[in-house]
């Protein structure tokens, strides 16, 4: 049976969000699966290395309309797209009338989908419940990035056993959802005088002022950036981390999807949404903050404590 899993958030968080329920319809078909994303979910780099995707197709939809998926003219350009490919089964994660259709115009018998017009909730909630009761079966909410095993043995063989070697996610989708980059760079300065550590610095090149002032501080000569690196070449390094410190971004849960220790600073976005489907995260929440009450619209940057992240963190490298 030929599989299409469409997948329309933006981002490189929600796609690793989405992995464990795509993994699991593939597992329950015996087959890799397709995937229709957005180009900015950086699924062709996250990917790379997953057997369990056959195929990546982009999704063109922009919040100017400008997209060739946008329109009248881009369902049409989908609908015929996606019928050239024949596929058997489609699973939307959404509930917009625009997939269903667009699924059912391109022949596809077997339309799985949230309920239509289904209200904003819990993303990895509504993704678990829904494939769940779709294919039977318990699904974990664990995300796992699959790599190249020589790629991390290649990587693993560079990195110094003296030391501790730490991702930091200094990028944000928005700045309420960024600790001062003045934090970070007094944080590393103090982690590195009580275990000497490596720091990698998990952001793009929209961050790049931000880099800039680490590179300008005392802490320099211990950091490396990913700015020039593409993502999948970035994942092979972070899966030989010792811990991920940083903000809500999507270079959390790539850090949590490699199996490494995660330490997440939610200020601005909630945290029973993306801090609690994964094992590998342990969350720091504004002063006088609960997970209940940390979502968006919280703006809690400046009541980040810092010992309490300082302290979090060598608990994390020692333990």
């Amino acid at each position: 049976m030929k599989v299409l899993v469409i997948q329309p958030k933006i981002g490189m968080g929600d796609m690793v969000i989405y992995l464990p329920y795509i993994h699991a319809i593939a597992k329950k078909y015996n087959s890799s699966v397709s995937i229709l994303v957005k180009e900015n979910s950086r699924a062709e780099e996250l990917l790379i290395d997953d057997k369990k995707i056959s195929e990546i197709i982009i999704l063109d939809r922009t919040k100017t309309n400008a997209g060739s998926h946008d329109g009248i003219k881009g369902f049409f350009k989908l609908v015929k797209e996606l019928k050239k490919k024949k596929f058997d089964k489609v699973f939307i994660f959404n509930s917009s009338l625009r997939y269903y259709l667009i699924s059912k115009l391109a022949g596809i018998k077997k339309i799985s989908q949230y309920p239509l017009f289904k209200k904003k909730d819990n993303i990895v909630t509504s993704a678990k419940i829904f494939t769940e009761n779709e294919l039977g079966t318990i699904v974990s909410t664990q995300a796992e990035l699959q790599l190249d095993k020589l790629k991390v043995t290649n990587i693993k063989s560079q990195f110094s056993k003296d030391i501790k070697h730490i991702c930091l996610g200094i990028s944000a989708s928005g700045p309420t959802k960024r600790w001062s980059i003045k934090n970070y760079i007094k944080l590393c300065e103090k982690i590195d005088k009580q275990i000497p550590s490596k720091f990698y610095i998990a952001a793009g090149k929209n961050d790049k002022e931000l880099i800039n002032e680490i590179f300008k501080s005392k802490i320099k000569d211990k950091c490396i950036s990913f700015d020039n690196l593409k993502i999948n070449e970035t994942m092979p390094i972070i899966k030989n981390c010792d811990l991920y410190i940083g903000n809500d971004t999507g270079w959390l849960h790539i850090s949590s999807a490699l199996n490494i220790k995660c330490l997440a600073l939610f200020m601005d976005s909630p945290v029973q949404a993306y801090g609690k489907y994964s094992k590998n995260i342990e969350t720091i929440l504004p002063e006088g903050e609960t997970e209940e009450t940390t979502t968006h619209d919280t703006l809690g940057a400046e009541k980040i404590s810092f010992e309490k992240v300082f302290n979090k963190s060598i608990y994390l490298l020692t333990n």
